[in-house]
């Protein structure tokens, strides 16, 4: 617990020393306008590591989803500009096609025992080199006009401000309850509850963060709707990973695989489940990555796995599997998005970027194998 504990406050401090870096270089780092810029740039990244997390709980990697948001993009984009598809259908039959990719590269690492490595690496180049073919290696804008228009509303549209208010008093009462049945249900198993003062602040906090985020949304033009977007992610991977069969068999797979099949536990069924909810988010995450840059060209999703493995790793998700949670990725990938996202505001060059990158890419990874070796 206290290593968990010095762990959690370095992040804060880490967060917390960046956003004081950023806002002595820029004071518009911390303008209504750049934050909610933050929050769209903080849901994307945040959405694909979300994924990402089913993917390494059990031990695996994916190299191969950055490449995949840019070609499930330019799939959409081509669709629509090019074929007359609706934005709708042309979602639709991507999201399929992702399906279908992801889950061909689930069971060739599961039936055929081939490392997830090396798969998805090959991913990455195969995905990289058909994007550029489908979009003809040029730049294919988003349609905009009619029910095209959905594709663009994805980071352009924003929940009017009493909506959002409401929308924060319903997450806070969810977040109360939840909090209560879990405290109900110690005690139902005659565990010892949580300390009231730790409990009550716990509450506290949950709610007032709550209405802290929509304060700091509605300043500018609202919650935007890819915000909403990563939290019904969020919120459908934490049920999956810490209230069904499927998420603990994740963790026990990650923990010790050997072990886990000889309980009994389908592991190829598994990680062939993980890897295609993988495909649907990094179908999802192209569509905002896509939306968000206003057309499909050959740089976009570039690096972007690398985001989301550093963003994991930072919150707390080991590389070896077995441990990892929804809020700790959320967390990393705030520290993420919020770097970027001031090293953008400052102008730094694409060259100082990718060593800030991996920079924090390869702390990421010190930290989880100090961690590793203390516990």
């Amino acid at each position: 617990m206290k290593k968990f504990s010095i762990r959690s406050l370095s992040l804060l401090g880490a967060l917390i020393a960046i956003f004081v870096f950023f806002a002595i270089k820029d004071p518009q780092f911390l303008s209504a306008r750049n934050l909610s810029i933050l929050l769209i740039d903080l849901s994307i990244t945040a959405v694909l590591a979300v994924g990402m997390l089913l993917i390494i709980l059990p031990g695996h990697i994916d190299l191969s989803c950055g490449s995949g948001v840019g070609l499930l993009g330019g799939v959409a984009a081509i669709l629509i500009s090019e074929h007359s598809f609706s934005a709708p259908v042309a979602m639709a039959v991507t999201l399929a096609l992702a399906l279908l990719l992801w889950s061909g590269m689930g069971a060739l690492i599961v039936f055929e025992r081939i490392p997830a490595f090396i798969i998805t690496l090959g991913g990455l180049l195969i995905f990289k080199g058909a994007h550029w073919l489908v979009i003809h290696n040029s730049t294919i804008p988003i349609v905009a006009g009619g029910s095209d228009n959905i594709y663009s509303l994805l980071t352009t549209w924003y929940l009017p401000k009493p909506a959002g208010y409401a929308l924060a008093a319903m997450v806070a009462a969810a977040f109360v309850f939840a909090q209560f049945s879990a405290r109900r249900r110690r005690a139902k198993f005659g565990l010892a509850p949580e300390p009231s003062a730790m409990f009550a602040a716990k509450l506290f906090a949950l709610v007032a963060g709550a209405f802290a985020f929509v304060v700091i949304a509605n300043a500018y033009r609202g919650v935007p709707l890819s915000a909403m977007i990563l939290g019904a992610v969020a919120l459908a991977v934490w049920v999956l990973t810490q209230h069904t069969r499927f998420g603990r068999y994740l963790y026990a797979i990650g923990g010790n695989e050997e072990a886990a099949f000889v309980s009994g536990i389908p592991v190829k069924k598994i990680v062939l489940g993980s890897f295609a909810i993988m495909g649907a988010i990094t179908a999802i995450t192209g569509f905002l990555q896509t939306a968000y840059a206003g057309y499909s060209t050959t740089t976009v999703g570039q690096l972007m796995e690398l985001d989301a493995v550093a963003a994991c790793v930072i919150g707390g998700t080991s590389l070896k599997g077995g441990r990892g949670s929804v809020g700790g990725v959320l967390f990393g990938s705030l520290i993420m998005a919020s770097l970027l996202n001031g090293m953008t505001l400052l102008a730094v060059s694409p060259e100082i970027k990718f060593i800030a990158r991996g920079v924090v890419l390869a702390a990421a990874v010190w930290m989880d194998v100090r961690v590793g070796r203390r516990g």
